[in-house]
């Protein structure tokens, strides 16, 4: 399919009571760009396994459990998306099929260089996930927004390899849609800019009511009994149905559908109120041992977290999940508050360890464990507590020395005996490709051919 601006005939309703929702959020000057990397995960292993390219490939979540990303070679052989790895096996097999573990650090350092690129194009930008991220385009109109989209297009794919799409428009849940679109229209550079069309119906017309942005399986199934199939009738829907049947939230919908930007570019960074690590194991776990390893590496990820934003924690808690065979998992938790907020490694890992020990129980079959972190402050608020025996100058050159260790020659590479060396309790990642811009151990090899 494919779309050009029509002739001007605005249907853009615009009522009373949508100045008074949206008023003060966003300017109406905003110009909202999408940016979004095309099967993310799958591109960062397409990257460095150019083999991959044109190959039905999947990625699988934690444990190598479920299905979480494919190429769209994978899509078109009816892998669904969540589906239990197990279910799908067999076409796998007799197709082909590429699999890979999740790679979360690979992706995560992948994801931050676009976002460095992104920062180039324009001052002002919100990361909206690992793969998405939303750029305030207003002031490039002269350049001409959708080529300035295409060179952001470009530039990202020959400085990275990951492909992306961008899609344009005055409002985010606008710029979502033709983000869409954008993905799935040859012809267009990999870009769609909704400000350029002087009437949207046609294309809202081909976008399902579901797939829109902030609409769910449960708003969808309302909205398509009352005969709202697609972003178009939502747009054109009577304001008090919408009200009473999505709440607040839906209209906000249907407003920026209208063109009155009611989300604004999150510039502002949100203060985070917790840290949580946790994972399941990759077999059920019956040792005390297992799960004191377990917790004190989670207890470090969690340290290095609060460290790397400047926060410390006043509050731990650990918990863990068990499950017997035919039963409902169950929760178990235990939590510990520090005499001072604190981001010592050592001392979260004995807090950690203390709260598994009153958890365990002999023969108990565990799945799961992990740490959250709450009532976090800045590092530099701190109020010390006269009661409080640690020597907080030492620990602080100490974490600083690890940080500087493990940030310069790898993340683990100095780390506690406590989180143990074997690590046979991890979750199965049977099929992880190389850590290849993180760990120099992990480096592409290349051979001289002479």
């Amino acid at each position: 399919m494919s779309f050009t601006p029509l002739e001007k005939n605005d249907q853009t309703i615009l009522r009373p009571s949508s100045l008074r929702l949206c008023s003060g959020s966003a300017t109406r000057s905003s110009i909202f760009a999408l940016v979004d990397c095309n099967n993310f995960y799958v591109s960062c292993e397409r990257v460095f396994n150019p083999k991959l390219e044109g190959r039905p490939v999947v990625v699988l979540s934690n444990n190598d459990g479920v299905v979480v990303a494919r190429s769209e070679e994978a899509k078109a052989l009816g892998i669904g998306m969540a589906i239990p790895f197990f279910e799908v096996r067999n076409v796998i097999q007799k197709a082909g099929v590429e699999v890979y573990s999740s790679n979360y650090t690979l992706y995560a350092d992948l994801s931050r260089r676009v976002t460095s690129i992104l920062t180039q194009f324009t001052p002002e930008l919100e990361i909206y996930s690992i793969d998405e991220v939303f750029l305030n385009l207003s002031g490039f109109e002269r350049t001409g927004l959708a080529e300035y989209a295409r060179r952001i297009v470009q530039t990202v794919k020959k400085w990275t390899g990951i492909p992306t799409s961008i899609g344009i428009a005055p409002t985010k849940v606008l710029a979502k849609a033709a983000n869409r679109l954008a993905k799935k229209t040859k012809g267009t550079g990999g870009v769609i800019d909704f400000t350029s069309f002087s009437d949207l119906s046609e294309p809202l017309s081909k976008i399902e009511v579901g797939d829109l942005w902030g609409v769910g399986p449960q708003s969808e199934k309302k909205l398509k009994e009352r005969g709202i199939e697609t972003a178009l009738d939502l747009r054109e829907a009577d304001d008090k149905q919408i009200l009473k049947l999505l709440g607040v939230v839906g209209q906000r919908i249907v407003f920026e559908l209208r063109g009155v930007s009611c989300l604004p570019l999150g510039l502002v960074r949100q203060v985070r109120k917790s840290v949580v690590v946790s994972r399941s194991f990759g077999h059920k776990a019956e040792k005390l041992t297992e799960l004191k390893e377990a917790v004190a590496e989670y207890a470090s990820q969690a340290a290095e977290r609060l460290r790397g934003e400047r926060l410390c924690a006043g509050v731990l808690t650990v918990f863990a999940v068990t499950r017997a065979h035919g039963t409902p998992p169950q929760t178990h938790s235990e939590s510990a508050k520090f005499p001072a907020p604190t981001d010592s490694t050592p001392e979260l890992i004995r807090a950690a360890e203390r709260g598994i020990e009153k958890i365990f129980r002999p023969g108990w079959p565990f799945r799961k464990t992990g740490v959250v972190l709450t009532g976090l402050v800045p590092a530099g608020e701190v109020q010390a507590d006269l009661f409080d025996g640690a020597n907080r100058a030492r620990t602080r050159r100490l974490m600083q020395a690890l940080d500087a260790v493990n940030g310069e020659l790898g993340p683990g590479l100095l780390r506690y005996a406590a989180t143990g060396v074997k690590q046979d309790w991890r979750m199965k990642s049977e099929h992880r490709s190389r850590r290849y811009t993180t760990r120099w151990e992990e480096l592409l090899e290349a051979a001289a051919i002479f």
